[in-house]
């Protein structure tokens, strides 16, 4: 080994433990999460955002705002509601009577860290002010453009039982998300610790996240997604996920497939997946293990298919058990 690939086998193996005490720091607090905790991890260093779906009270709140204070991050928070407007969240100009001038007044957008609670209970209009937001990191405000700070990420959340009063997000939206994290109850031991860490000399409700210690700076995790975005990705690996992508097209009982966008996030996560292992290149195990997280929201199901059961992540294991993976 020379000393060129002495200093980058150097530098990813300082990166991946950066990646792993970022993720340990969460995992602190947010108890019995292990799984969500090191997707939303992935998602942030492949610099995508997660639309994550589970009951009230699972910790989604509290994930996102341990995941800013560890990483050293500035974090808002916007409850979507049916009459938060565009300018709710980008922000808008307003006249200031002492300087007779108008000046911006920015929305909660500019953080690092933006959790969209509940999103699917505003309307459509609302929701795609975050569109620009999401894929061009940049807010567009009375025809002047403003970027947004990195690293920059959004959390969504929505119910998946209550329905009444939401609006469905259109396939461009979720589109734009690079994951959908499930988050499920804790287990039994798990659940007992989380009551015993709230209450404990607590009068509220909520946990204090003074325990959670900034591990990392924004420049560092800027310096993580670019050291995951250099990673090697043999042609053979590019050419698995293209494949996988491409098999939900034609698979049997899928209406719509994921389209190239799957394939560029599904590429992406699975290089911070190798970074977060510790090594300077992608093995299909690395993809196989972001593939339900980056395609289960791409996937439209048939009427047959929900009648029997099936869900896009019973689809995934079948069809990811069919493609070839190649030989390493």
């Amino acid at each position: 080994m020379n000393r060129e690939e002495k200093r980058v086998e150097q530098g990813i193996a300082r990166g991946a433990a950066a990646a792993r005490r970022l993720e340990n720091e969460v995992a602190r607090v947010v108890v019995g999460q292990d799984r969500v905790v090191r997707e939303i991890v992935i998602a942030l260093i492949a610099g995508g955002h997660a639309l994550v779906e589970g009951v009230p009270g699972l910790g989604k709140t509290l994930l996102v705002r341990a995941l800013a204070r560890a990483a050293g991050s500035a974090f808002s928070r916007i409850q979507f509601t049916p009459d938060l407007m565009p300018a709710d969240i980008t922000g808008h100009f307003m006249f200031e009577r002492e300087n007779k001038r108008f000046v911006v007044r920015k929305g909660p957008v500019f953080c690092n860290f933006l959790l969209a609670d509940e999103v699917n209970r505003a309307p459509a209009k609302t929701q795609s002010a975050l569109l620009e937001a999401m894929q061009e990191q940049q807010v567009t405000i009375e025809g002047r453009t403003f970027p947004l700070q990195r690293p920059f990420l959004v959390m969504a959340t929505q119910n998946p039982v209550e329905q009444e009063g939401t609006y469905p997000l259109p396939q461009a939206q979720t589109d734009r998300f690079m994951f959908k994290i499930y988050i499920t109850y804790p287990g039994e031991e798990e659940e007992l610790l989380i009551t015993s860490q709230v209450t404990r000399q607590s009068v509220g409700n909520g946990l204090d996240l003074e325990a959670v210690q900034p591990v990392l700076t924004a420049e560092q995790v800027i310096a993580l997604q670019e050291m995951a975005a250099g990673l090697v990705v043999d042609e053979q690996i590019a050419a698995y996920v293209v494949r996988i992508v491409r098999a939900t097209r034609d698979w049997n009982g899928v209406v719509m497939g994921a389209g190239p966008r799957g394939s560029i996030s599904l590429l992406r996560a699975a290089r911070a997946m190798a970074l977060l292992e510790g090594r300077g290149f992608v093995i299909p195990d690395d993809v196989k293990q972001v593939a339900p997280a980056v395609l289960r929201h791409r996937l439209t199901l048939s009427a047959d298919l929900h009648i029997e059961g099936y869900t896009p992540d019973h689809v995934l294991g079948e069809l990811l058990a069919s493609v070839e993976a190649p030989r390493t």
